[in-house]
């Protein structure tokens, strides 16, 4: 991809790199002075603290979320929020289910069948940091069985959220979820929580919709830990690296 420097002003990947300082959760600073430290400081979090989250808290997040853009306003993005006994049942429902050696079956794809050299090793580089965070060998294939497991748990979050959409998505419909979904992410940084959007758990879509009365016609798209997130855990300081900027960014 080329990149054409700005003739008129000092490039602007400069400008941010010197400006923009991450959230960090500190009493002293609050995210919503800096709408782009809060969106620099969303990572992943993979541990959480046994604390749990209020409903209000949730449901404030929830909302403004919905703010997100849809064509002709349709909003077609649904959660099920759950928590508690539900929840518990749950991990015990996917846990057994991949005990037992079940296949994963999406409703959709997340991914191509093949992956260009550049993504195929930022997602080898993704897992092998996670791997070593959590204290397990890359190399060693139950390592990442484990590691998989954990997803099904929902790393131990007291709370879960499962998107689905109208059986009739098309593209469009993928895209306003994901925009609805980031808007959950950072609401949730926003108000101290942090956490995990999921596509290895929507692979048992059949049981997610089974246990949680989720209409037969609806495709899951993704689960999300939520929870306070345990920022002693070294899985939780691990960062993948992003792209440069002039990577994914074309001035014209």
């Amino acid at each position: 991809m080329t990149v054409h420097d700005e003739p008129t002003c000092e490039n602007p990947a400069k400008v941010l790199a010197q400006d923009l300082v991450p959230y960090d959760g500190s009493a002293d600073r609050d995210p919503r002075s800096d709408g782009l430290s809060l969106i620099a400081s969303r990572h992943c979090k993979r541990a959480f603290l046994d604390r749990p989250v209020a409903r209000d808290v949730l449901a404030e997040v929830l909302l403004a979320a919905g703010q997100a853009p849809s064509s002709r306003n349709i909003q077609p993005w649904r959660l099920t929020v759950v928590t508690g006994g539900p929840l518990d049942a749950l991990v015990r429902t996917l846990c057994e289910g991949f005990d037992r050696g079940e296949q994963p079956r999406p409703d959709c794809a997340n991914r191509t069948p093949t992956l260009d050299d550049t993504a195929a090793e930022r997602a080898r580089a993704a897992l092998t940091g996670v791997l070593r965070a959590k204290g397990h060998a890359p190399d060693d294939p139950s390592a990442a069985r484990a590691h998989l497991r954990d997803n099904l748990r929902f790393y131990g979050a007291p709370a879960a959220l499962v998107c689905h959409v109208p059986g009739d998505a098309v593209s469009g419909t993928f895209l306003e979820a994901g925009l609805f979904l980031q808007n959950v992410m950072l609401g949730l940084v926003a108000r101290g929580l942090g956490s995990c959007p999921q596509f290895s758990v929507a692979g048992y879509a059949d049981a997610l919709r089974r246990k949680l009365d989720i209409d037969a016609d609806r495709i899951i798209v993704c689960t999300m830990a939520v929870g306070y997130p345990d920022e002693a855990a070294p899985v939780n300081q691990f960062v993948p690296q992003r792209a440069r900027l002039e990577e994914y960014v074309h001035w014209s």
